[in-house]
């Protein structure tokens, strides 16, 4: 039998390795000075990390898991740990401070740009997590996300499909100013409005509100708000994204963090992921 590829490179994994081993370690002294013996981890961390960009770029469910990965259930609980822990977040922060100074940028941003997604929900979705988003009729959850200019992802949170724009952007204001509080600016489109402005200046954040032109019809690119969406768009090529399959919706945001954090680490290294859209080579 044929030794198997891995699956993120030597580079890309060097991103990712020392925050997760430091956590192990940390998990390690923390048992040692309690006198707690515990016993020596199984399987490695990369593999561990590697189910799980697995599991959010395929869309399986964690139990369709190939089995030259460790077993599901240890692959999600460790997903859970990082999940409850904000390794993800930690990680996220950490990359996009060095794609922006490897884009010539600061690595703290001055300007963002926020959006919300409806998405459908998978038959597992717990109801009290669930909504309607009467506008775009769809019964399911809605993700908000803030952005830089370039499109890397500052914050994000996932609700009912109900709870409305303007709940979601207060929350993403406070969330991304707290990690990032150099931002005085950001572009939102008119589902926010005017709790939002307000909430902002509060926050000695400009929250400009930008639409579209009425008079063009069809599709059009919009002003500084393209960027998030493109950003939506990134995040979709995710197929675990497509739907929110996710208990909890903090599972779901991580998710989400996790399919940026997949390619914050191609753009440092210069990778590319093979798509259906690529041309075959015989």
């Amino acid at each position: 039998m044929t030794e198997r590829r891995a699956y993120p490179s030597d580079p890309r994994w060097a991103l990712i390795a020392p925050r997760l081993t430091a956590w192990r370690q940390a998990r390690t002294d923390a048992r040692t000075a309690l006198g707690i013996k515990g016993r020596t981890p199984t399987y490695d961390l990369r593999e561990i990390f590697n189910a799980i960009l697995y599991v959010n770029r395929t869309g399986i469910a964690w139990r369709y898991l190939p089995h030259d990965f460790p077993p599901h259930p240890t692959v999600y609980g460790y997903f859970s740990l990082w999940t409850k822990e904000g390794i993800f977040t930690e990680l996220n922060y950490n990359l996009t401070g060095l794609v922006r100074d490897h884009h010539g940028r600061a690595a703290e941003p001055t300007a963002s740009i926020m959006d919300t997604q409806s998405v459908k929900t998978s038959t597992n979705v717990p109801l009290d997590t669930q909504g309607i988003d009467a506008g775009k009729k769809i019964v399911g959850r809605k993700r908000g996300i803030i952005t830089d200019t370039l499109g890397l992802l500052l914050a994000v949170i996932v609700t009912a499909a109900s709870v409305s724009d303007n709940t979601i952007g207060n929350d993403l204001l406070d969330q991304a100013t707290t990690a990032h509080p150099t931002i005085t600016k950001t572009w939102v489109d008119a589902g926010f409005k005017v709790k939002t402005v307000e909430h902002g200046a509060e926050l000695g954040i400009d929250v400009e509100i930008v639409t579209k032109d009425p008079q063009l019809k069809g599709f059009s690119v919009v002003k500084r708000r393209w960027v998030v969406e493109r950003t939506i768009g990134w995040l979709m090529q995710h197929r675990r994204l497509v739907r929110d399959y996710e208990t909890r919706p903090d599972n779901s945001a991580s998710m989400i963090t996790i399919a940026m954090i997949d390619n914050l680490a191609r753009r440092l290294t210069d990778e590319t992921t093979p798509t259906w859209r690529d041309p075959q080579t015989t």
